[in-house]
């Protein structure tokens, strides 16, 4: 998985797809969304990012995009003009500048690149390119596979929901993330992660914050000094 940012996807069999009963009742009898909010231990990712010089903001959002990529699950998609359910090769981050003159926010549509340096660099570019602009700019048409990564930067909270129209089937993920804050020691961060009901659960939900954990330490491991 390189990431090019491109949209390619190929189309899920719903008749094969193994959540197909859950996919039916979740889109049909029950069309709704989840999320959920936990604090994530991102002590050793703060002190590794302050050591190699770096912006802790973008090192999370790396983890975050190659863990949402990891998976198929966290990859689906809707395609409403013919019905069809896909899975896309790659989702890349939408990334959002906030400016302090209006108390505006600018989308930031940036790519995925598995290789850090790559990532890091393009995604750094894309902010500072952003911030020359106080426009909305979003185009969620042309970025069908970008998923919503939002960094509310003001507080450390406890719960946090979005919801979407009844009826509305957005699959692609949403993650929210706030402020860390020191408990017994600790880093602690806060994270919600919306997903659709039709193609995940409690276990798929709760997945994301066990393989985050498991690749910031992967991560802070490959970077030791």
């Amino acid at each position: 998985m390189t990431g090019n940012g491109i949209m390619n996807y190929r189309i899920i069999d719903k008749d094969r797809y193994y959540r197909k009963g859950v996919f039916r009742h979740f889109t049909e009898d029950a069309k709704c969304s989840m999320s959920m909010t936990a604090r994530v231990d991102v002590t050793d990712l703060v002190r590794s990012s302050k050591e190699r010089g770096k912006r802790f903001y973008l090192d999370f959002l790396y983890i975050l995009t190659k863990v949402l990529n990891s998976r198929e699950d966290y990859r689906m998609g809707y395609l409403w003009q013919t019905d069809e359910l896909i899975c896309y090769d790659t989702i890349n981050p939408t990334q959002y500048v906030f400016h302090e003159d209006t108390e505006t926010c600018t989308p930031v549509y940036s790519t995925y690149y598995e290789d850090y340096d790559m990532f890091y660099d393009n995604a750094q570019k894309d902010l500072e390119k952003a911030k020359m602009t106080g426009e909305y700019l979003l185009d969620a048409e042309a970025h069908p596979n970008w998923f919503d990564a939002s960094y509310i930067s003001w507080l450390s909270y406890d719960s946090f929901n979005i919801e979407l129209p009844d009826g509305y089937l957005y699959f692609v993920p949403i993650v929210n993330w706030g402020r860390y804050r020191e408990e017994d020691g600790r880093l602690m961060m806060p994270v919600t992660v919306r997903l659709n009901h039709a193609i995940a659960d409690g276990f798929l939900t709760a997945n994301v914050f066990r393989l985050l954990e498991q690749e910031m330490k992967h991560f802070c491991n490959d970077r030791v000094r």
